[in-house]
C-alpha cells in the first residue's frame, strides 16, 4: 500500500475545488420600477411646491394636461411673494425708502418679462412642433417664475450678509446678477421638460426664447433703476441699455473712490 507521501500516489482533490471554466459573471438585482404618482388636480399649495422641487416632471405633466389655470395661479402667486421676500434683503443695502420699493419693482419687474414673452414663448413652443396649449405654455413659464425665486429665497441670507457688511455697489449688483442667473439656468430647464414630454427633440426654438427671456428680464432690472442703490426719483428719467447702464455704475463708483 502506498503512503500519503508516496510520489506515485495521486494528490487528494480538495473539497471545494472547482473545475476550470470560464468566469461567471455576478447575478444580476432586477431594477425595481419607478412609480410616478401624478399630481392631483386639487393638490394643496405646499403639495405643488414640494413637486416642483422633488419630481418637476410630474409637475410639468401635470400643467400640460391641466383642465384648469390654478396650478399656474398657484405658482405665479407663490414666484411674486418669494421674488418680494427677496426684494425686502435687496432692500437693506441702501434702506430706507428701498426696503419697499425693491421688492415692488423687483416682483413687477419679473411678472412684466413674463407677460411680455409669454406670446412669443407659445409661438416658438408651437414652431418647435410641440402640440401645445396656452394654458399649458403658462402654467410651465409659472413653473420656471416659481422654481427661480424660490432658489433666490434660498440665497438670501449670502445676500444679506453681504449686503450688511460691504459698501460696493457694483460687488453686491454682481452678486445678485450671479444669483438670478443662476435661479434662471434651473429654472429654465422645466421648458426642455416640457419638450420631452411632448416627445419633441428640437430644442433650437426654446434655447432662442430662452436667451430672449434672459436679455428682457436684464433690461426690466435697468428699466425699473434703481433696485439697489438710492436715486432723487422712483422711476430713471433717462433711458440706457443694461450693459451701458452697469459700465456707468462700476466706473462712476471707481472714480468717487479715487
Amino acid at each position: 500500500m502506498n503512503q500519503p507521501n508516496d510520489p506515485a500516489s495521486p494528490n487528494p482533490t480538495p473539497p471545494n475545488w472547482r473545475t476550470a471554466g470560464p468566469p461567471q459573471s455576478p447575478p444580476t438585482v432586477p431594477e425595481l420600477p419607478i412609480v410616478t404618482t401624478p399630481l392631483a388636480a386639487d393638490a394643496a399649495g405646499p403639495t405643488v411646491l414640494e413637486t416642483l422641487l422633488k419630481r418637476p416632471v410630474v409637475l410639468v405633466a401635470a400643467l400640460q394636461e391641466a383642465r384648469s389655470s390654478r396650478f399656474a395661479l398657484l405658482l405665479g402667486g407663490f414666484a411674486l411673494l418669494a421674488l418680494a421676500a427677496y426684494g425686502i434683503v435687496v432692500g437693506t443695502f441702501s434702506g430706507g425708502e428701498q426696503l419697499y420699493l425693491a421688492p415692488l419693482k423687483i416682483s413687477l419687474g419679473a411678472l412684466a418679462s413674463v407677460l411680455i414673452c409669454l406670446p412669443s414663448l407659445f409661438i416658438f413652443a408651437s414652431l418647435s412642433g410641440a402640440e401645445v396649449t396656452f394654458r399649458g405654455v403658462l402654467g410651465v413659464l409659472s413653473a420656471v417664475l416659481a422654481l427661480t425665486s424660490l432658489l433666490l429665497v434660498g440665497f438670501a441670507p449670502v445676500v444679506w450678509v453681504f449686503s450688511q457688511s460691504s459698501d460696493s455697489l457694483g460687488f453686491i449688483g454682481l452678486l445678485h446678477l450671479l444669483f438670478w442667473l443662476i435661479g434662471l439656468a434651473f429654472g429654465l430647464r422645466l421648458l426642455g421638460m416640457m419638450m420631452d414630454h411632448l416627445r419633441v427633440r428640437d430644442r433650437f426654438h426654446i434655447r432662442v426664447w430662452s436667451g430672449i427671456f434672459v436679455l428682457v428680464s436684464l433690461q426690466m432690472t435697468t428699466a425699473l433703476r434703481p433696485i439697489i442703490g438710492k436715486a432723487d426719483t422712483v422711476l430713471p428719467p433717462e433711458k440706457k441699455f443694461f450693459l451701458g447702464h452697469w459700465a456707468d455704475t462700476v466706473y462712476g463708483e471707481a472714480g468717487s473712490r479715487d
